[in-house]
Order: C-alpha cells, then structure tokens, then sequence
C-alpha cells in the first residue's frame, strides 16, 4: 500500500448492530504499529430506530471521545442512513489518534428501536504509521 493509499479516509469496519437494546459494541480495534483518526460513521437503520434511542462512538472506557450522544430519532424506517460526525460550529473540533490495539466502539443507550438486530454502522478514518 503507497503512503497515499493509506492515509486515505478508508471503511475500517462494517457491524451488524441492534438498536432495540442497550449495548457496548466492538466496532474496530487498531492494528499494531499504527494509529487510527477516525473520519465518521454511518448508520444504515434496519427498521425504526424509535424516539430515544442514543449512540456514542469512542475508545473502550471513553465512548464518547469521538462522537457524543447523538439520538437517532429520525431513523424512522428501514435503510434510512444518518452519518454521524462530530462538527463544531467555531472551534476546531479536538480529535484523538488511537494508539495500536486500541479497541473503538459504539455504545447504543435509551433505547427505543424495533426488535430487528440488522442495522449496520460503517466507520470511516486513517490508519498512519505510529
């Protein structure tokens, strides 16, 4: 892989996820010698996500280090996507470069969803040498 290739914002992962139950979710753990700044995620509903249902993206023990509760009201029916990215209205939004083995997650709260388990999250960023 060229050194273009790979600071490329590429998919790092595809996760079966359930929106109808609370749950820490393994999304993408970091692979030795690298570092990882993620770009944003997509959520592609596999039914209605409901009115309260929450999403966190972060480091294992800090999941809401890259992406702070965002609520998923208006996924409101089957293959509706949301991409979810944090973006600061004046400041420049402070991000984090994921050491090797660092496992990044997704933390699903307040739920509300349907009963389906086929949602899917794609998350999206850089892989660097450390």
């Amino acid at each position: 892989m060229s050194d273009l290739e790979e600071s490329a914002i590429a998919l790092l992962s595809s996760t079966t996820i359930a929106l109808d139950g609370d749950a820490d979710i393994p999304l993408y753990t970091v692979p030795t010698a690298k570092l990882c700044v993620l770009s944003h995620a997509i959520v592609v509903a596999g039914e209605d996500a409901g009115a309260t249902t929450t999403i966190t993206i972060g480091q294992n023990g800090a999941t809401t280090d890259f992406l702070a509760s965002n609520i998923l009201s208006n996924l409101d029916a089957a293959n509706d996507t949301v991409i979810l990215k944090p973006i600061p209205n004046t400041t420049p939004l402070k991000g984090k470069a994921y050491v090797a083995t660092t496992v990044i997650e997704a933390t699903i709260g307040a739920n509300s969803g349907g009963s389906t388990t086929d949602s899917t999250l794609l998350l999206f960023g850089i892989l660097y040498d450390a």
